[in-house]
């Protein structure tokens, strides 16, 4: 049987990961690595460390007898790295999704008014969250960076584009479109970069990837004397999309990692919301290109995370689900879920986090269970926006590794009052980079969606408490953000 390696760059890890063409588990690596904070909302990785991660990663898992086939790489998105197109070595540290430094920047933007133009084109807000002003910002800030940029000497990629330079045979400077939608740089109409946008932030075009569709020919890795051809790239929710099977107009998948993100496929139909959800390209097999609507969360595992490892509330993040209330009841804690702002739908770049409502008879159970219910009501907000669009949802498929929490599948379910359908391998990002390289390699993907899964249905009994824990929850917010 052929098997398919999967490279799975995420925001604080890498793994490699081996399928079969049943994309039943071979074998599997996974090594961390640590994100620096040098200021208040800034957030930056060291870009070696990601080749050392993945590399170490693909040494532990191919080896001539396993027969690979072809090669998928799925990863973090918009965070950006530029490097010398003679070394291959980045200028700065990469600048990671979650970075809030060019929020100023942003906001003169959308006062000289071009945020419009920006949404219609590339169908992004004007945030820090995307990857045009963190490339603005590198090449006004390192030394002698824009003059080596005019001159043709400085590339820029996403995780995906550099994995592919520093990892390939070829030397390939390449992406693919779900990486290139997430620039603000890229026009998803006439699907590619858009020289207005380039000019409006000042980016040399020499210094942008070509763009190929997820399934093209992106080089050949070579690891361990082996040679694997790459066959496969889509940013990491979009492979979590393709993953859960999400192929039709409606489908609809959640996942749960660092931050949480919701997307909605809607085929050959671009659909613009006013509302702070994004419109953004699936993926392209093919020829044939199938868009989304995507609800960005910036914090959700990284709340587990920071109550696990700043707050020492437990000792792992599975021991976190003995905190959580069954029942709802926070006792009137309330969580702000905001370490670098919020994203969908308030885009607001300044608040900060915080708990409401704690007295002295409150417990870490409470306040474990208030970040949880952040985490929740987030997605309740998303799903009630894409409801008042006649986007009917009548359950929601998640993933992630939050997602292994069977407490907190429960506690969407009775939030969102809807179905949650949790598969068995809930790794679906890394599964959707393998089947876009099977796509490739010329097996068919479609009908693989998994059934073996996990349902989760909501306690109507609860129902009464978690609309009023949200609705309290939405005011504290709604009063932060008017105080901020």
């Amino acid at each position: 049987m052929k098997n398919f390696l999967s490279i799975d760059q995420g925001t604080t890890s890498s793994r490699s990961i081996i399928f079969d063409a049943n994309l039943n588990l071979v074998t599997d690596a996974q090594e961390e690595y640590d994100l620096t904070y040098p200021e208040d909302g800034w957030v930056e990785l060291e870009p070696m460390k990601i080749i050392e991660t993945v590399t170490n990663t693909l040494k532990k898992v191919v080896s001539a007898d396993i027969g690979l086939e072809a090669c998928g790489i799925t990863n973090q998105r918009e965070t950006t790295i530029v490097w010398s197109k003679s070394t291959g070595e980045a200028i700065y540290p990469g600048i990671v999704w979650q970075d809030r430094r060019t929020h100023e920047y942003c906001s003169y933007l959308k006062s000289n008014g071009h945020e419009p133009v920006i949404k219609e084109k590339t169908g992004l807000l004007l945030d820090p969250y995307f990857s045009a002003t963190k490339i603005k910002w590198i090449l006004d800030n390192v030394d002698g960076a824009r003059e080596k940029a005019s001159r043709g000497e400085l590339l820029f990629g996403t995780v995906d584009s550099y994995l592919i330079y520093m990892l390939s045979k070829e030397k390939n400077h390449f992406t693919d479109v779900t990486n290139a939608s997430r620039t603000l740089l890229f026009n998803i109409k006439s699907m590619e970069w858009d020289d207005e946008l380039l000019e409006l932030f000042e980016i040399p075009k020499t210094m942008m990837p070509k763009v190929l569709s997820c399934d093209g020919d992106f080089g050949n890795l070579k690891i361990n004397d082996c040679e694997i051809p790459i066959r496969g790239v889509i940013g990491d929710q979009q492979a979590a999309l393709v993953g859960q099977g999400c192929f039709n107009n409606g489908d609809m998948k959640s996942t749960y990692g660092t931050g949480c993100f919701l997307m909605v496929n809607t085929e050959e139909k671009p659909l613009n919301i006013d509302e702070g959800l994004l419109t953004t390209v699936a993926y392209q097999l093919g020829d044939k290109v199938h868009y989304a609507i995507e609800g960005s969360i910036y914090s959700s595992g990284t709340i587990i995370k920071w109550l696990r490892d700043k707050m020492k509330f437990f000792e792992s993040a599975e021991d976190s689900e003995k905190y959580l209330n069954k029942k709802g009841n926070s006792n009137n804690v309330l969580f702000l879920p905001a370490f670098n702002g919020l994203g969908a739908p308030h885009w607001n770049s300044d608040i900060r986090g915080g708990f409401y409502g704690l007295t002295q008879d409150s417990s870490i159970e409470d306040m474990v269970t208030a970040a949880f219910h952040s985490i929740s009501f987030q997605t309740k907000e998303i799903t009630s926006i894409l409801q008042e669009y006649d986007i009917q949802i009548t359950n929601l498929s998640v993933d992630g590794g939050m997602v292994k929490n069977n407490a907190f599948c429960q506690l969407l379910a009775d939030t969102l009052n809807k179905k949650i359908i949790q598969p068995k391998n809930v790794e679906s990002t890394a599964i959707g980079a393998c089947k876009v390289c099977m796509l490739a390699s010329g097996l068919s993907i479609y009908g693989t969606k998994n059934d073996d899964v996990n349902v989760f249905t909501p306690n109507t009994e609860l129902t009464e408490t978690y609309d009023r824990t949200f609705n309290d929850w939405r005011s504290y917010v709604e009063k932060s953000l008017s105080s901020n």
